[in-house]
């Protein structure tokens, strides 16, 4: 009977044979290898960049700042990615086909960190959260599969929905333009670049293929530049100013300053990083038939504490797993860790040369919000993936799910609910993701936990 496609082939071995490749390990030909790497870096970039471009733009930096933070970003997710595939003896690094970069999950918390920081002092204030909360996922990572059962799809699937939906007034802002003092903001010219924009990554994702439908997002992104030029709508400046290579500068925005509030906020935060990781681990493991266990999994979280940590250096945020690069391993059925160690070398190399960054951000504010709203619409259709799976048929659980959801709302429908609030609960609450992570994991305990005989707990799954 012939052996299942997910099997390695176990053939028969004779004197000096070498043993069988797992598929995990094997170095694929440079013809296939190649292609196979830009499809993960076609998935990955527009996430890569995404916190970068909204950080720079809510601190108000110029195209330089810009330039040097998409930069920094894209060093910090190649080396991470590199470490996660390669390893490093048995410290770090899961030697799966895993990306790490900047997650996405991080950026409402510090736009609120951002928001009751004084002029100048915003990356400082995220940066020093940042880098304790690294320091606090190198402490928790190696018992954190003991906290798992605190993080369950219910309460996992709720912060990716508020991740999604709290984000989303970012990309209709950039679709009015991006400068919320501008004369022409809110033009038609600008609603109807972004329109464009999302109706082209509409219909690549109809009627391409393959290759062409998985990079719908980046197509979208060139196309709709493209068609700004005529109208004077691309700034080319900061190409013209970008140097061609240049490695970012440590504390180049300021050395980190250490607020209680903003650091609780970001722990928070990279407990639900770390609950996503080890997820993503524990999927990419069943499709690669290389199950994670407690060893791969801790490896892996002490690599994103590392990333997480030494990411502010040169101008990075929170690292975690990227699920649309376990979609990419899924759908390719390429699970070769050395396919994604070279795009994690391809990103290393990105981030060294700014001018490439720089390329990123001459992308118009309208195009960057057609195409976000694909984006963190997204995230939040995840969310509610993850939260079909929660066991929603216990009114617990509705109940548990409904005020998460409500308090995680709060902010958005109504920004200045917290102004008479102290400053730290502004910190905390004022920002969705963490103020409905919050309510999720307390409505758990008391819920699941406390008082009651233990439930068998539900499978931790990818989102």
């Amino acid at each position: 009977m012939a052996q299942p496609a997910t099997e390695p082939a176990q053939a028969a071995q004779g004197p000096g044979t070498a043993p069988p490749v797992h598929p995990v390990d094997e170095k694929l030909p440079l013809a296939r290898l190649v292609p196979a790497a830009l499809q993960h870096i076609a998935a990955m970039y527009a996430g890569v960049v995404t916190p970068p471009l909204i950080i720079g733009q809510a601190v108000g930096l110029d195209a330089a700042g810009m330039t040097r933070l998409i930069a920094a970003s894209l060093l910090i997710a190649g080396l991470a990615t590199l470490l996660q595939t390669v390893g490093v003896a048995n410290f770090a690094g899961n030697r799966l086909p895993f990306v790490n970069a900047a997650s996405s999950a991080g950026i409402a918390p510090m736009l609120a960190i951002a928001e009751t920081s004084a002029p100048g002092r915003q990356l400082p204030a995220i940066y020093g959260a940042v880098m304790v909360a690294g320091v606090f996922c190198l402490a928790v990572g190696p018992f954190f599969g003991r906290l798992l059962r605190f993080f369950p799809p219910l309460v996992t699937g709720v912060v990716i929905t508020l991740i999604g939906v709290t984000l989303m007034p970012v990309p209709v802002t950039w679709a009015q333009g991006g400068d919320a003092g501008a004369a022409d903001f809110g033009a038609m010219k600008h609603l109807a670049l972004a329109g464009f924009t999302l109706a082209v990554i509409l219909l690549f994702q109809r009627f391409g293929r393959g290759f062409l439908k998985q990079v719908a997002l980046l197509l979208g992104l060139f196309i709709g530049t493209l068609a700004a030029i005529p109208f004077g709508m691309a700034d080319f400046s900061a190409l013209r100013e970008a140097p061609v290579a240049a490695l970012p500068s440590p504390f180049a925005f300021g050395a980190p300053e250490f607020q209680p509030a903003a650091i609780l906020s970001l722990c928070i935060v990279m407990l639900v990083l770390m609950t996503e990781s080890s997820a993503g681990m524990l999927a990419l493991g069943e499709i690669c038939d290389r199950r994670s266990d407690g060893g791969t999994i801790t490896r892996g979280l002490r690599t994103d504490g590392i990333a997480t940590l030494i990411g502010p250096v040169f101008g990075g945020f929170p690292t975690s797993a990227f699920a649309q690069n376990v979609g990419v391993v899924t759908l390719t059925r390429v699970r070769s860790r050395y396919v994604v160690a070279v795009a994690g070398g391809t990103l290393l190399i990105l981030g060294a040369f700014p001018v490439l960054g720089a390329v990123v951000s001459l992308v118009p504010m309208p195009v960057l919000g057609g195409a976000g709203i694909v984006l963190f619409g997204s995230i939040a259709v995840s969310g509610i993936r993850t939260l079909s799976e929660a066991g929603l048929d216990d009114s617990s659980n509705i109940i548990l799910v409904a005020v998460a959801l409500g308090a995680g709302i709060i902010p958005l429908a109504a920004p200045t609910f917290y102004a008479d609030f102290p400053a730290w609960a502004q910190t905390v609450l004022g920002s969705g993701i963490s103020a409905g992570a919050l309510v999720a994991v307390l409505l758990n305990l008391f819920f699941h936990h406390l008082g009651t005989r233990s439930r068998p707990a539900v499978a931790l799954k990818s989102s």
